[in-house]
C-alpha cells in the first residue's frame, strides 16, 4: 500500500477532564457526592476542609475580608409571590417553647435549672429500677439494640425448648421457608419430600404429621402468626390467643371460612350465613383489625433509605425563599502549606506531585461550586414556575417538562435532566425530588392545560368525599372532571386510580 498525506477539515466535540468532572459531580446524588468528597480529600494532600464560616473564593483559596462580598458563592434566592402561601400546619408545632423574655439573666449559684422551669418532660419518663424518683428517665426507651430478623427470632426460641433432633430439624427448615411476612409459602408436600430426600437412608422417613405439628408450634411462637398459609389461617392463629367469647368465635369463624366474602364487602352473606346480627358481626369485624396481618413485618430487617435534601424552600414575607442545604457538602479550599510549597522552576517529582494536585484540587472546587449554582438556580426556576402548588397544593400543580425549564436557564436539557434526577427538596409539603413537579399535560375546556399531578389530586378528593354506600365509578369522577373543566377519558381516570392503588367502586362501596 502506498503512503500518502491528506489534509481533511472537520469538526469534533473534545471533553476536556474539567467538564468531565462537572458533569460527573452534577449527576451525583447527596450520598453519592459526599462519597466523592471525602475520597478526594484522602487522596489529594492540597485539599482540605474549612468551617462553615470561612469564605473561599472561586480558586478555593480562604477569601480576604474586602473580597468576601464578590467571592461568596450565592447559596439562596428569594421569590416573590402574589399570594399568601397556605403552609400545612400540625397542631403539635403551635406550641412553642417559652419566649426568651422570661429567661433569668443569671441563675443563683445554688440553682438548678429544675428549680427555676417546670420539668415539661416529667410525664414521659418512668423511675429506673430499684428508684422511687418518678422523674428518672428511663435510657432504654433511647437506646437502639442490635437487629435482628425474624429467623433469628423464631430459632432463638426453639432453642430453649426440649425438641427431638427429628423435630428440630423440620422446624428449621420451616423457619428458613417463611418470607418477610411470616408466611409459609412453600407447600408442605414439597417441603416433606425436601426434608426426607436430605435425610440419610437409615433415619425413618418423616410423615406429614411431623411436619404439621412442628409447623403449629412454630405458629404459637412469638410473633404469633408466623407459619400460616394464607390471611385467613394468619388471622385465626392469633384469634385464638385471645381469651375465650362469643365475639372471638365469630371472629375466628369469619377469618377461616369467610375471607373471600369479606373482602368482597358481601357482609350480609355472612350474617345469613352465621346467623348473627350486624352488631354481632361488626364487633367481630373490630377484633379481627385488632391482629396483625404481616406478623413478621416487624421483625424483618431492611435497610433504612435516608433522604438527604439537596436545596431548602422556606416562605417568608411576600414568598419563597429557595437556599442550597449546608449539609449536603463540606466546604472545600486549598491548603496553604502544601501550596507554598512549589517552586517554579524546579522540576523534581515532589514539585511535580505538588503542582498537579494543586490544579486537580481547584478543578475539583470549581467543579463543585459550579454544581451548587447550577442546582440553585434549577430549584429556583421550578419554584417560580410552581408557585401556585407551593400556596395552593397539588391542585394547581402545573404541567412542566424539561425544555420548559432548560429555555428559561438557556441550558441544555441534558443538564436539567442530570439536574433534577436524584435531587430532592425540602418543603413544607415534604421532601420532594424536582421530577416531581415535572408532568404532562391534558388539555381543559378552555383551552388550557392540567397537569396529570392535579388530575390525580381531584381524583383523590373526589374519592374522599364520596358517599361510602354508593362510590363514584370512573364515568362519574369523569364527568365531574368535566364540570371542573378538564377533559379527562374514563380510561385516563382507572389508570391514575389504579396508580394511587385506590381501588374500584364496587370494591369500595360499604354494605351493611
Amino acid at each position: 500500500m502506498r503512503q500518502a498525506l491528506q489534509l481533511k477539515i472537520g469538526q469534533s466535540l473534545a471533553m476536556t477532564p474539567q467538564l468531565q468532572q462537572a458533569i460527573k459531580l452534577l449527576q451525583l446524588s447527596t450520598l453519592e457526592l459526599q462519597t466523592e468528597i471525602q475520597e478526594a480529600l484522602e487522596s489529594n494532600p492540597l485539599l482540605e476542609q474549612v468551617d462553615d464560616g470561612v469564605d473561599v473564593d472561586s480558586d478555593g483559596n480562604v477569601a480576604e475580608s474586602e473580597r468576601t462580598a464578590e467571592s461568596k458563592l450565592t447559596t439562596s434566592v428569594e421569590i416573590a409571590s402574589a399570594e399568601a402561601p397556605a403552609i400545612p400546619t400540625d397542631s403539635s408545632e403551635q406550641s412553642s417553647p417559652k419566649s426568651d423574655e422570661n429567661l433569668p439573666e443569671e441563675f443563683a449559684v445554688d440553682t438548678s435549672w429544675e428549680d427555676v422551669y417546670d420539668d415539661t418532660f416529667e410525664a414521659s419518663r418512668t423511675p429506673m429500677v430499684g428508684q422511687s424518683d418518678e422523674r428518672q428517665t428511663d435510657f432504654t426507651e433511647y437506646t437502639a439494640g442490635a437487629e435482628e430478623n425474624l429467623q433469628d427470632h423464631l430459632l432463638e426460641q426453639l432453642h430453649l425448648m426440649t425438641l427431638t433432633d427429628s423435630d428440630r430439624e423440620i422446624c428449621a427448615y420451616l423457619v428458613d421457608s417463611l418470607d418477610e411476612d411470616g408466611y409459609l409459602r412453600a407447600d408442605l408436600i414439597e417441603i416433606l419430600e425436601a426434608l426426607n430426600d436430605s435425610s440419610s437412608a437409615e433415619n425413618e422417613l418423616l410423615g406429614m404429621d411431623e411436619i404439621e405439628a412442628c409447623l403449629h408450634l412454630i405458629q404459637s411462637l412469638d410473633p404469633v402468626g408466623c407459619g400460616a398459609r394464607d390471611l385467613g389461617e394468619c388471622l385465626s392463629v392469633q384469634l385464638s390467643q385471645l381469651p375465650e367469647s362469643m365475639t372471638r368465635n365469630l371472629a375466628i369463624k369469619v377469618a377461616r371460612d369467610h375471607m373471600d366474602l369479606l373482602a368482597a364487602r358481601e357482609l350480609p352473606k355472612i350474617r345469613r350465613l352465621e346467623q348473627v346480627n350486624e352488631a354481632q358481626l361488626n364487633d367481630a369485624l373490630d377484633l379481627i383489625r385488632s391482629v396483625d396481618p404481616k406478623p413478621g413485618s416487624r421483625l424483618s430487617v431492611t435497610e433504612p433509605q435516608y433522604i438527604v435534601p439537596d436545596v431548602i424552600v422556606k416562605p417568608f414575607e411576600g414568598g419563597w425563599r429557595v437556599e442550597l442545604n449546608p449539609e449536603i457538602a463540606p466546604k472545600l479550599a486549598i491548603n496553604q502549606s502544601y501550596a507554598s510549597l512549589i517552586k517554579r522552576a524546579d522540576k523534581s517529582d515532589d514539585n511535580v506531585f505538588i503542582r498537579n494536585n494543586l490544579q486537580e484540587a481547584r478543578w475539583f472546587i470549581k467543579s463543585l461550586q459550579s454544581r451548587n449554582e447550577t442546582l440553585l438556580r434549577v430549584a429556583s426556576a421550578i419554584v417560580e414556575f410552581q408557585l401556585d402548588y407551593f400556596n395552593h397544593g397539588d391542585v394547581a400543580m402545573k404541567p412542566l417538562v424539561l425544555r420548559d425549564i432548560a429555555e428559561k436557564l438557556e441550558l441544555h436539557e441534558s443538564t436539567i435532566s442530570r439536574v433534577t434526577t436524584q435531587k430532592y427538596m425540602n418543603t413544607p409539603r415534604g421532601n420532594l425530588e424536582f421530577k416531581y413537579f415535572f408532568s404532562s399535560h391534558v388539555s381543559t375546556s378552555d383551552g388550557g392545560e392540567c397537569s396529570a399531578t392535579a388530575i390525580r389530586a381531584h381524583i383523590k378528593e373526589l374519592v374522599s368525599a364520596e358517599d361510602p354506600k354508593k362510590p363514584l365509578s370512573d364515568n362519574k369522577i369523569a364527568s365531574l372532571l368535566v364540570a371542573r373543566g378538564i377533559n379527562v377519558a374514563r380510561r385516563t381516570i382507572a389508570k391514575y386510580r389504579e396508580a394511587m392503588a385506590i381501588p374500584p367502586s364496587n370494591e369500595r362501596k360499604l354494605i351493611s
